[in-house]
């Protein structure tokens, strides 16, 4: 927990913020994708990879998380690619619509959805979370079907 409270992404608010994040970034960090959220005053927030994206957001709610890679083209930045994947939110494939207008505020160019999708669902029966895998919504935990809409709210 202290992680959570002392942690948290770099907040993106606009070109410049993230033109001095970026800048700030090496040459191996940049190879990799790095860890982010949306938070819900729907900025961006950017950690290294490796950083679990419930510390990314300091422990709050978020409207979209995953992880994403930046690229440099004649000048400009902007997204080579960008998941949804967070075991520690799983969002939804809709949360699309929020980060993309995150990317936009900020100026990044960006593909015109995930370019890699990750669908998350609750069990109903044992309540794990699964990642379903080839349209396979069957738990992997306990055999029971997995609803086809989306139930991983943490709210619910």
């Amino acid at each position: 927990m202290a992680l959570v409270r002392t942690g948290g992404g770099c907040r993106i608010s606009s070109a410049a913020d993230f033109d001095r994040w970026i800048a700030e970034r090496s040459q191996q960090e940049l190879a990799e994708p790095f860890t982010y959220v949306i938070g819900t005053d729907g900025l961006l927030r950017l950690a290294p990879r490796r950083s679990e994206h419930v510390v990314c957001a300091g422990g709050a709610m978020v409207l979209g998380a995953g992880e994403i890679g930046f690229v440099q083209e004649r000048g400009r930045w902007g997204v080579r690619e960008v998941s949804n994947q967070s075991t520690g939110y799983c969002p939804d494939v809709a949360s699309w619509a929020v980060v993309a207008d995150a990317l936009d505020g900020v100026g990044l160019g960006r593909p015109d959805r995930f370019t890699h999708e990750v669908v998350f669902r609750r069990c109903p029966g044992c309540q794990e979370h699964n990642i379903v895998r080839e349209d396979d919504f069957v738990c992997v935990f306990c055999g029971s079907d997995l609803p086809a809409t989306w139930n991983v709210d943490p709210e619910a």
